[in-house]
This record gives C-alpha cells, structure tokens and sequence, in this order.
C-alpha cells in the first residue's frame, strides 16, 4: 500500500503537467491563509490536495527541496496525510509530527513520510495553530520543520467538499 502512494503521489506533478495542470478550489485562488487547496483530474480519478510549505526549518540544509505538509482525498482514501522533506531520508528514520499534545508517527519512503493515522491528523489539525515535525536528517541529525495551520479547516472543507 505504501509503494502504491509513493507513485501515485510522485506521478501527480507529472500527470498535472500533461493535462494542463491542477485547478484551484474557490474564488479565492485556492488560497485559505496559509493553505492552497486544489483538484486534479474528474470523475474517478479526481485528486483533492490541501497543501502548505514549512513556515520554519532547523537547521538550514543546503540544497533541500521544498518541505510541504499535504492532505489528500481521493476516491476509496480519506484523510491522507503526507510530510515532504526537501531530501531523502536516511534508513531507519524517525519522523513525528505534533499538534499541540497530539504526535502522529509517520514511516517513509525515499523524501516522503506517510502516516496511517490521517484522520487522528486532520482532527488535531482542525483544533490546532501549528505543526512541528521531528525527522532524521539527511546524516542522521534531527531536522524540526513548523507548519502554520491558519487555513487549514476553509481548506480541507473545500477538498472534502470537491473529493467526497
């Protein structure tokens, strides 16, 4: 299953550049504060993400790609949560994600980190103001990225709304 979500995500940016791209949800431009929501794709296929880029990240890595915490909805999977972290894990990873007094433990793929606990996710998100991932470092070191989540409920109502 999780082979199968590493491609899926990894093939949306290739998909969306093909077909012209990902739409923005609402007459805002997608965006919710510090959140964008938009759709990929119809009928079936149709794809739901909310997304947002770290507001902080310690320390600084050279050369890492951009830190995005992402929630997606799509038919037969609800509330799937994601980390991207600018870089490739190392083996055997920690990766913990804490909203106030709620941590979600996440395992990992390549740069991506999956938690099976998404709808445990989106409640504390809804409820809380910040997000504060832990993770190993490319060599090993702890890596503390901080998400806003001012936006976060106009955003995922509107992907739940489009994706139900």
């Amino acid at each position: 299953m999780k082979y199968l979500a590493t491609a899926i995500i990894l093939l949306i940016p290739a998909l969306a550049a093909a077909a012209g791209g990902p739409v923005a949800l609402g007459s805002n431009g997608g965006k919710f504060g510090d959140w964008t929501a938009a759709i990929y794709g119809t009928g079936g296929a149709k794809v739901c993400y909310a997304f947002t880029t770290a507001q902080t990240s310690k320390p600084d890595i050279h050369k890492r790609g951009p830190v995005m915490l992402t929630v997606t909805e799509r038919t037969g999977n609800r509330d799937e949560v994601t980390l991207s972290a600018g870089y490739t894990y190392p083996a055997k990873p920690t990766v913990t994600l804490t909203i106030g007094t709620t941590a979600i433990d996440f395992y990992t793929q390549g740069g991506t980190a999956f938690t099976s606990s998404g709808t445990d996710a989106v409640a504390a998100f809804k409820n809380g103001a910040t997000a504060e991932a832990v993770s190993s470092g490319p060599h090993g070191h702890p890596v503390t990225d901080d998400f806003s989540l001012t936006g976060f409920s106009g955003a995922y109502n509107a992907i739940a709304k489009a994706c139900p």
